[in-house]
């Protein structure tokens, strides 16, 4: 679990980034409409959440650090406590109990948003704010600006606006230990939702339910949301990336591709699995699952700090080329191949990406033009793939096959730590896992 304490840390962090006289404004995430008047179920958004781990609607943050202030000063904008909301909708914490039970030094209710802002904003030169994140939070912002500026004969608003989302991204790129250790449950759950599928999966059953199997284990595990749109295509279907329609029944002799992940206190897994529904893989199907699994463990080898996902990306690109030629879906020479780009017809998509509160999280990929080496305390995805499409071209053994291996990383200091290795990927053990 991530402490107050340490949400505290990361403010005085960001502030500490800010120069002097700065205001960091930073709105929460609000409901969002399902169907008419019932809304989907409340996630805040990973910027707010990161910093405060406030879990209500409708908040805003807000941090200084004018000389004013004895030191940074803090405050926390919230809902009201309201009885007969409240009974409607759930329990509010309250501004009152923002500043006795969260150390807050200030906190104030929505209503009073516009002259909270207009006060914040005011004597500051600089203002920190995510810009185009929420329109609502824009046009509040906005005001408050226009208000200070169209004072008579004083103009006391923020000289200089600037985007604070790099600052805050860059922050959440690098892990901390307490972080790392709630992603590695993510990932533990996310393993044995995925057995469990293995184990339950048989010829004739529904797409949905595997994706019913995976989402019981992660609720009963305390993970009660997937981290994202669980894709669960049999046969064909695994040939489209994001399929999340799973409608279809399995067919005897088909591949499952699962890309499922819970979310944990906030944090991501990510994990894909390929895997005969009828608990063998034919000799077409094991020969393109071993290309890729090569691909995957040559990259994870290679996945340490100083090392660039483009770097090793053109090395998995080579070895999956070579394995294509080799078994006749590319026509042509390793070298034509390459230089023709004729491997993107099989692999369209990146070998892996930044994981944490979000599944495909911040930070940027490159430095001043070039490739980011990875750091120790960065969590990536590696997950290589192959997509023969079903066109008369191809030989049919190969057709509609589609095949992804995915597990998530921590960069070390001395290599990296694969978090998911508690769900099977070797042909043998899968079987192994099937059979029982």
């Amino acid at each position: 679990m991530i402490t107050l304490k340490q949400y505290r840390q990361r403010q005085t962090r960001l502030l500490a980034k800010l120069p002097e006289n700065s205001v960091c404004v930073i709105p929460g995430a609000d409901l969002q409409t399902r169907s008419r008047d019932t809304e989907f179920g409340f996630r805040q958004h990973s910027d707010f959440w990161y910093l405060t781990g406030f879990n209500e609607p409708q908040a805003w943050l807000l941090l200084s650090n004018h000389s004013r202030f004895d030191g940074d000063y803090r405050a926390l904008v919230c809902l009201p406590k309201d009885p007969t909301m409240e009974i409607w909708h759930g329990r509010r914490l309250g501004p009152e109990q923002a500043v006795c039970e969260l150390g807050y030094d200030e906190a104030y209710d929505t209503e009073s948003l516009a002259d909270v802002l207009t006060e914040w904003l005011a004597e500051h030169d600089n203002l920190y704010f995510p810009q185009g994140e929420y329109t609502q939070a824009d046009d509040a912002i906005f005001d408050a600006l226009s208000t200070l500026r169209n004072t008579p004969k004083q103009n006391k608003a923020p000289a200089t606006l600037v985007d604070c989302r790099p600052l805050i991204h860059e922050m959440r790129l690098l892990k901390s230990s307490d972080e790392i250790a709630i992603m590695r449950t993510a990932a533990d759950i996310s393993a044995r939702a995925h057995c469990r599928a293995m184990t339950f999966a048989h010829p004739g059953c529904f797409e949905y339910q595997l994706e019913a199997e995976i989402h019981h284990e992660f609720a009963m595990a305390g993970a009660r949301y997937p981290a994202y749109g669980t894709i669960v295509g049999g046969g064909e279907n695994a040939c489209i990336l994001h399929y999340t329609e799973n409608q279809d029944a399995i067919a005897d002799g088909s591949l499952i591709l699962i890309d499922a992940g819970a979310e944990y206190n906030g944090y991501a897994a990510d994990i894909t699995r390929t895997f005969p529904v009828n608990g063998r893989f034919s000799k077409a199907q094991a020969a393109l699952y071993q290309l890729v699994l090569d691909a995957q463990e040559l990259a994870i080898d290679q996945l340490v700090p100083g090392a660039t996902l483009p770097g090793v990306t053109e090395n998995v690109v080579k070895v999956l080329t070579t394995g294509l030629c080799e078994l006749g879906l590319l026509k042509e020479s390793v070298e034509d191949a390459l230089e023709n780009k004729s491997w993107r017809r099989f692999f369209m998509h990146g070998l892996g990406h930044y994981l944490g509160l979000d599944v495909h999280d911040v930070g940027e990929y490159t430095q001043q033009g070039s490739p980011r080496p990875l750091e120790p305390g960065m969590v990536i995805t590696v997950e290589p793939g192959l997509y023969v499409p079903n066109e008369p071209d191809i030989a049919e053994s190969f057709r509609g096959t589609g095949i992804r291996i995915e597990d998530n990383l921590v960069i070390t200091a001395t290599g990296n730590e694969v978090l998911t290795n508690g769900v099977p990927k070797t042909i043998q053990d899968i079987e192994a896992l099937m059979e029982q």
